[in-house]
């Protein structure tokens, strides 16, 4: 009986050494299989045979050990080993690798499998799949504003290939730069006067206007005509002046009582003292100084000359302007110019234009002024007269495009702090930051990133997430199931699969246009073989030489 032990031991290790080495060239066969984790195989030995039993000590005798004989020995375990593989990148965008404990959701035939091959196609349907079994792989489909469900509910990620973006009218347009605080002013501060006036008893009631355009602080015209008249009663030259705005409305004139005759030195010079003149509008637009010691008193002259005066209205000033497309509803572009004159001190005057031949007119107010705080933040914004409210304040302009699309309201977004347009001592220059509208667009490109987004790129330049691809965690990985073609079912022992966004709550994130490699170490599988070689040798002899006894026995009948 006991030479059939040592046979039947021999033939547990032939038999089981036989599965270590099934093991082994499975994984050597699927070096290059991607995704594949490798397996090992551990030993025990199996029940033992009481030959003695042992015995407790006694306070005369010491104790004494069982003896056993072993029985052979069996498989103990076959465990995965979960091992991040390494990464080969192939640039096809659908090859998605994971990184981390994570595995891709499929379905195929109503069956959900896990798997860590990444390897996908998007099929005639737009279904990212399998190609090599068809299963669909699963995650969440973003709504038409490219927002992506909450829950845990997943389906098939499905992506239109011929999917459109209608276009989008601008409605917000967001700008930054800086307003060089040295720069010209534009807005009038003194006028001078260069006339010469009769003093050779000119006739009673004579008169000579001198006119001239001049500027306010918010970059409007103004016509300012200055009339001279003379009195024989008092032989002298008595000014009056009336500013008219580009509509023809009076905003400033001569007060009443009238104003002082002028009055001149024997060189013939001026000697009266200059006017300040302010506009009787609410914002008091217009603030300028008539000088008038450049006026001289001929007299030899019998009539008057005016002479254009010196107005010093910026002609060295250069406008700040910056320009962006803006869409209409139904997706043309328009060119916006935003373009800033320097008033006055920390004043600005902007306004807002189209191109003549670009297809559109704007409605009510188009300008404004803005003013800057000692730190070169704006601080206050006017349109059309008005102060703007907010914090910050946001100018709103009307946009009537042609050719059928809908009027449009465009908020002005100029920032605040430090983050949108300032007036510092740096270099003017102002942009458009972004613009929010967009021409209609075909799908020309799909990207997933790190957190398994797939995203949608458009003719227009613009992206849309149109899906999310979801991965399973398991409490115990080694308790899946395999299916073949790199799938994982689960079991008994698996637990319930955890499904989250990649990057989330779970601790996996994925890499497109990679693939997992295999984790096969050939150098430790090659080690594994000699070793199980080597037994399963060492096996066979124990069997031959059991073999060997029991023929002995059997001749002692001879």
């Amino acid at each position: 009986m006991a030479l059939l032990n040592s046979l039947f031991s021999g033939v547990s290790g032939l038999q089981n050494l036989q599965s270590m080495m099934d093991v082994i060239g499975n994984n050597i066969a699927n070096v290059d299989t991607i995704g594949f984790k490798s397996s090992r195989v551990t030993f025990s030995d199996t029940f033992n045979e009481l030959v003695k039993s042992g015995t407790s000590p006694t306070d005369l005798t010491g104790g004494t050990n069982s003896f056993q004989v072993g029985l052979g020995m069996k498989i103990n375990s076959i465990d995965r080993n979960w091992n991040q593989g390494t990464f080969q990148t192939t640039g096809i965008s659908t090859d998605l690798a994971l990184q981390g404990p994570g595995m891709f959701i499929l379905n195929s035939n109503g069956q959900n499998f896990y798997s860590r091959a990444g390897s996908f196609i998007f099929d005639a349907n737009g279904k990212l799949v399998d190609p090599q079994n068809g299963a669909i792989v699963q995650g969440k489909v973003a709504n038409g504003l490219g927002q992506i469900p909450q829950g845990t509910a997943i389906q098939d990620i499905v992506v239109d290939k011929n999917l459109k973006l209608p276009a989008t009218k601008t409605s917000n347009v967001s700008w930054g730069g800086n307003l060089q605080s040295s720069s010209t002013t534009i807005a009038t501060n003194v006028v001078n006067m260069n006339d010469t006036l009769a003093g050779n008893s000119p006739a009673n009631g004579s008169t000579l206007d001198s006119t001239t355009s001049i500027v306010g602080k918010d970059g409007s015209k103004y016509t300012l005509d200055v009339k001279y008249t003379y009195a024989s009663a008092t032989t002298s030259w008595t000014p009056s002046y009336t500013v008219k705005d580009s509509s023809g409305a009076t905003v400033a004139t001569t007060p009443s009582p009238a104003l002082s005759a002028l009055t001149f030195n024997t060189s013939g010079n001026c000697t009266s003292p200059s006017i300040q003149i302010t506009s009787n509008d609410a914002q008091q637009n217009l603030s300028f100084n008539l000088d008038l010691s450049k006026i001289t008193l001929s007299s030899s002259a019998a009539t008057s000359t005016g002479i254009p005066p010196v107005v010093n209205q910026g002609a060295s000033e250069v406008p700040v302007i910056g320009s962006v497309s803006i869409y209409d509803s139904l997706g043309n572009p328009h060119t916006l110019s935003l373009q800033f004159d320097h008033s006055y001190g920390n004043t600005w005057s902007w306004k807002v234009s189209v191109p003549s031949t670009d297809g559109g007119t704007f409605n009510g107010a188009t300008s404004g002024t803005i003013t800057f705080d000692a730190n070169g933040q704006i601080q206050t914004i006017t349109q059309g007269g008005t102060t703007v409210p907010g914090n910050p304040p946001v100018p709103q302009v009307t946009f009537s495009p042609s050719g059928g699309a809908e009027t449009e309201p465009i908020n002005l977004n100029f920032g605040s702090g430090t983050s949108g347009i300032t007036q510092t001592s740096l270099t003017s220059q102002v942009a458009a930051l972004n613009q929010d509208g967009s021409a209609s667009a075909n799908l020309t490109n799909l990207n997933i990133d790190q957190y398994g987004n797939v995203v949608g790129v458009f003719s227009n330049g613009n992206s849309k997430t149109l899906a999310q691809l979801m991965v399973a965690t398991f409490t115990n990985q080694n308790g899946l199931v395999s299916a073949g073609d790199n799938l994982y079912s689960v079991a008994a022992n698996s637990g319930t699969p955890r499904i989250d966004a990649p990057g989330a709550s779970s601790a996996t994130t994925i890499q497109s246009g990679a693939l997992e490699q295999s984790n096969v170490d050939l150098s430790q599988e090659f080690t594994q073989m000699i070793v199980s070689q080597r037994g399963f040798e060492a096996n066979a002899k124990v069997v031959t030489t059991s073999d060997t006894l029991l023929q002995d026995i059997t001749n002692l009948v001879r």
